[in-house]
C-alpha cells in the first residue's frame, strides 16, 4: 500500500522544557500529520543518551530516555505546578537547539522531586500496574536501574572502569550495591514506568488517527551500557570483561584510516546456541513500542567488520560472517511476520543484496545519493523496485535546501535536467525533488520535516563522525504553516499516498 510520512525525532518536538516531550506537543504533531494526509511518523532511537548525546549510543537498548518524560503528564499532587513552571521558564521556547548540559542538571532534579512525592503517596496505590510493569520487564529493568545507580555513584564512570567486584558482577558486591542503592534503583525503575506509560499514550493516539510509528533499532549496543555490563557472554569479551574486538568500518575513499565505532561486536555462536533468546526479547519489546522497525546497519547481519580492541584506528580490522538469513527465519518463527525496514545504505556486496532480497524486507533509497553527472546511480527513481522506503535524505544527510549548495555545477545541472527544471530558486528545487519522490513507485516515502520547510544546514540533525553540534535541532510550532500542511496533503492525495 502506498504511503507517505515525516521524519522528526522526539527531541526535535517544540515545547518549553528544553527538549521534545511525550506531551501535548507530540499530540499536536500527530494532529498535524493527520491533517497533512500522512500515514507514518518516523523517529530515531528512544534510548537514554550519554556521551555525545547520540541516540545510537544509548545506556540501554531497552530503556527510554527520561529527558522525554513530560513533567505535565503527572497529577498535580505529584509536584506543585509552580515548580514545573519554574523549570519550564529556565528554558526559552525561542531556543532552537537542545542544551544538553542544562538539561542534564535540571531534568533529573525535577523528576526526582516528582518521584519523592509519588513514592511517599504510594506508587502501587496510585499506579496499580506498577508492580506488574516491574515483573514483566525484570529481564532488563533490574540490571538497568542498578547500572544507572552505580554510574551515578561513581561520578559517571563507564562500567569497565568500576572496581573489579562490580565490573565482573560478583554476587556479594551486587547484593551490597542493591541494598545500598535501593532508593536510586526504584527511582530509575519509576522513570521507565512513566516513560513507557507516556509513550504508549502517544502511540495509541497516533494509531487512532491513522498514523503508524516507524522506530529505529541500532544493530549494536553501546560499549558503556547496561546491556554490555549485564550480559558479557553476548559479546566478544574476555574473562576480565574486556572486548576482544569492537565494531567499525574499513578504510575507504572517504577515510584513509576507516571508522572506529567502538561498539562491542556479538558472539554470534553464543546467540545461536541460546536460540537467539536475547534478540527475541529485544525485538519483541521493540515491536510492542513501534508499528514498523527500521534496523540500522543491516549489513552487519551478513558480515561485520571487527577491529582489535585498543587499536587507534580501523586499519587492522577484518570481516567476520554474521548470522545471515537463519537469524531472520528464526525470528519469524518466534515472533511472526513483522514489518521491518532494512537500512542497506553504503557500499553493498552481492551477499548483502541477497540477504535483503531473501528476507523480503524493503531497503532504503535516498534521493540525495542519486545525482551524479559521472555515472547513473542505483538511487535514481527509474531504477527502484516498489518494495522500498524512499527518502529525500535521512537524519545523517544535509537538509535538501543546503544540499544543492554542495553539488558540483555538473551535478546540479544534471539535477535540473532530470527534474525538467531549467531555472528556479532553491525552494522550487526542493519542491521538485519532493514531487519526484512522491511520484515514484516506492511503496513508502519519508521526508524530514526540515525539507518540507526549506530549512538550511542549521537544522541538520547529524553530521557523521563529528561531535558537539548533533542531535540538537528543534522545531517550532510557528514553523509549520497552514500553507505547508495544505501542500503536504495535496501532494499526498495527488500521488495516492
Amino acid at each position: 500500500m502506498r504511503g507517505a510520512g515525516v521524519l522528526l525525532p522526539i527531541f526535535s518536538l517544540p515545547g518549553k522544557y528544553g527538549v521534545g516531550k511525550l506531551g501535548k506537543e507530540a499530540f499536536w504533531f500527530i494532529d498535524t500529520l493527520k491533517e497533512a494526509g500522512q500515514k507514518y511518523w518516523q523517529i530515531l532511537p528512544l534510548g537514554p543518551t550519554g556521551y555525545g548525546d547520540s541516540p545510537y549510543q544509548p545506556f540501554s537498548t531497552f530503556a527510554g530516555n527520561p529527558y522525554f518524560i513530560d513533567p505535565e503528564g503527572f497529577e498535580d499532587h505529584a509536584v506543585k505546578p509552580q515548580r514545573r513552571a519554574e523549570e519550564a521558564e529556565a528554558f526559552s521556547e525561542e531556543e532552537r537547539y537542545v542544551d544538553y548540559e542544562k538539561l542534564f542538571e535540571r531534568n533529573q532534579k525535577l523528576l526526582y522531586e516528582i518521584y519523592q512525592v509519588e513514592n511517599y503517596c504510594g506508587l502501587e496505590k496510585n499506579y496499580p500496574d506498577f508492580s506488574d510493569f516491574l515483573r514483566k520487564n525484570e529481564f532488563w529493568l533490574r540490571d538497568y536501574a542498578l547500572y544507572m545507580s552505580l554510574k551515578k555513584e561513581t561520578g559517571g564512570l563507564p562500567w569497565y572502569e568500576w572496581e573489579d567486584s562490580l565490573k565482573l558482577r560478583e554476587k556479594a558486591a551486587m547484593s551490597e550495591a542493591e541494598r545500598r542503592l535501593g532508593d536510586s534503583i526504584r527511582f530509575y525503575q519509576w522513570q521507565q514506568y512513566h516513560f513507557m506509560r507516556q509513550w504508549k499514550a502517544v502511540k495509541a493516539y497516533a494509531n487512532e488517527n491513522g498514523i503508524r510509528i516507524i522506530g529505529d533499532l541500532p544493530i549494536y549496543v553501546s560499549a558503556d551500557s547496561a546491556d554490555a555490563w549485564a550480559n558479557p557472554k553476548l559479546y566478544q569479551f574476555d574473562e576480565n570483561g574486556r572486548p576482544k574486538n569492537v565494531a567499525g568500518v574499513p578504510p575507504d575513499a572517504f577515510s584513509e584510516s576507516g571508522q572506529l565505532w567502538g561498539n562491542p561486536v556479538y558472539d554470534w555462536k553464543y546467540h545461536r546456541d541460546t536460540d537467539y533468546e536475547w534478540w527475541t526479547g529485544r525485538l519483541k519489546m521493540a515491536f510492542s513500542m513501534y508499528d514498523v522497525l527500521r534496523i540500522d546497519h543491516f549489513r552487519g547481519f551478513d558480515e561485520y567488520y571487527c577491529v582489535p580492541f585498543g587499536d587507534k584506528d580501523a586499519k587492522r580490522g577484518h570481516w567476520e560472517k554474521g548470522p545471515g538469513l537463519d537469524f531472520f527465519l528464526r525470528m519469524r518463527e518466534k515472533l511472526g511476520e513483522r514489518p521491518i525496514i532494512a537500512e542497506d545504505l553504503g557500499i553493498l556486496t552481492d551477499s548483502v543484496r541477497k540477504l535483503v532480497k531473501d528476507t523480503g524486507f524493503p531497503g532504503m533509497k535516498i534521493l540525495e545519493f542519486a545525482f551524479s553527472s559521472k555515472e547513473r546511480s542505483d538511487y535514481l527513481p527509474y531504477k527502484w523496485d516498489k518494495n522500498c522506503i524512499a527518502y529525500t535524505g535521512t537524519h545523517d544527510n544535509e537538509t535538501l535546501y543546503t544540499w544543492f549548495d554542495e553539488l558540483t555545477k555538473e551535478d546540479l545541472d544534471f539535477v535540473k535536467r532530470y527534474l525538467y527544471l531549467e531555472d528556479g530558486d532553491r525552494k522550487a528545487l526542493c519542491d521538485a525533488v519532493i514531487r519526484l519522490l512522491f511520484s515514484s513507485v516506492a511503496d513508502t516515502v519519508i521526508v524530514p520535516m526540515q525539507d518540507w520547510l526549506y530549512m538550511d544546514y542549521k537544522s541538520r540533525i547529524n553530521t557523521p563522525s563529528t561531535l558537539g553540534l548533533n542531535w540538537k535541532w528543534r522545531l517550532k510550532k510557528e514553523d509549520v504553516s497552514e500553507k505547508t500542511v495544505k501542500k503536504m496533503r495535496e501532494l499526498t492525495e495527488l500521488y495516492e499516498r
